[in-house]
């Protein structure tokens, strides 16, 4: 009978109600609302429902999925994960070994079509305007107290890639990686809500009704070329960058080059949606109660959206530039789509200039800059990294 009841006793002394607090409550909420979003409303599902999914799990109390404490030394014991940590401390060894958001990247060079930007390179240009929100957010964390790495990994929200976002902050401030990526993701979920009232407002009715020339042929050995090309640049200038551009290009080109169609199917799917489930729940892992109920999340949340906005701002405003020196034959509102929100951005521009004209077709012009802001963004982390990692 003793036995009975010491064992009824341990099991009490091991539930939440003998060690959770508050502030896991307030965390578990928050989980079910991102739940919500993601199953309700659809924003960023693929993403945001795991990232949810890892919160819930690590902030129950007891149950030993995740322990930050593993990861906090430069140098991690691995031994010790493995024999010690629980499901979610082994699946984050892949963020931590920059395994995961690598992989993505070979997916989602598998999935893009660079067509647009090699028949219209001054869309590049475009893509490399809208960083600017990154750079001008760093400077405003950086004033705010922020530290070098810390700023850099909050500024990086603006290139909308949910990705280099993750390899930039694993790398350079692990511990606001929840924080930042659910900010991240939230603000890429929100994009038809966020990015149209600035577009109409920092473009007239005439301009956002330029109808645009259509695009000439891209040729297959462009296609093919162009991978190796830039991989061979950004190798050449910034060498901190080639794994994340170095992954996206050869997934591309094994796109483009119509042999490997097995492997590029699976990269596409099965590949992908394992990754995004193992990434998503190793991120949601990070966001534990003593690191997330913070003023300094907060901050984080308000200076990530000023990063997107000033990063679509930046894309348009330089539109218009093109718009006056061009003839007015750019249509400015392509420049909003120089973040790295792939299709998303596109579409939006897509939607906004049929407002003005039913007939105008931006769509393809559009995604020149937004697949262009993928190589930019990847970039400019790599950058970053070099200077403050």
């Amino acid at each position: 009978m003793q036995v009975f009841i010491d064992s009824i006793k341990g099991l009490w002394e091991k539930s939440f109600f003998t060690n959770g607090s508050i502030l896991d409550l307030i965390m578990l909420v928050i989980s079910l609302l991102l739940i919500y979003l993601a199953v309700a409303k659809k924003y960023e599902p693929l993403l945001l429902l795991p990232i949810a999914a890892g919160m819930l799990l690590t902030n129950i109390p007891g149950a030993n999925m995740f322990n930050p404490e593993f990861f906090a030394d430069e140098k991690v014991n691995f031994s010790l994960v493995l024999s010690e940590g629980g499901f979610l401390d082994i699946l984050y060894i892949g963020v931590k070994l920059q395994i995961f958001p690598l992989l993505v990247f070979f997916g989602v060079g598998c999935i893009t079509d660079f067509g647009p930007l090699i028949a219209n390179p001054s869309s590049f240009l475009l893509g490399a305007a809208a960083q600017a929100g990154i750079f001008l957010t760093f400077i405003g964390a950086y004033a705010l107290g922020f530290p070098f790495n810390e700023a850099a990994s909050i500024a990086i929200i603006g290139s909308s890639d949910g990705p280099t976002t993750i390899w930039l902050t694993s790398k350079l401030a692990p511990e606001m990686l929840g924080g930042i990526a659910i900010a991240a993701y939230s603000y890429m979920a929100l994009i038809p809500v966020i990015q149209p009232p600035i577009m109409r407002a920092l473009t007239t009715r005439k301009e956002r009704a330029v109808r645009m020339d259509r695009l000439r042929p891209v040729s297959r050995k462009e296609k093919i070329f162009f991978p190796i090309i830039v991989t061979v640049l950004v190798g050449f200038i910034v060498p901190d960058a080639l794994g994340l551009v170095g992954m996206l290009m050869l997934g591309n080109l094994f796109k483009e080059s119509g042999v490997v169609e097995r492997l590029v199917k699976t990269s596409q799917n099965e590949l992908m949606n394992i990754i995004i489930i193992m990434l998503g729940m190793s991120v949601g892992a990070t966001a534990k109660a003593e690191s997330f109920l913070n003023a300094k999340t907060l901050m984080i949340v308000g200076l990530g959206l000023s990063a997107f906005v000033l990063s679509t701002a930046s894309g348009i405003l330089f539109g218009k530039l093109m718009y006056i020196i061009g003839g007015k034959k750019t249509n400015p509102l392509i420049g909003s789509a120089g973040v790295s929100a792939l299709p998303m951005a596109a579409r939006v521009v897509q939607k906004v200039g049929q407002e003005t004209d039913p007939g105008n077709h931006l769509l393809m012009h559009a995604m020149g800059p937004t697949v262009s802001a993928i190589i930019g963004s990847t970039v400019v982390a790599g950058i970053m990294f070099g200077l403050f990692g």
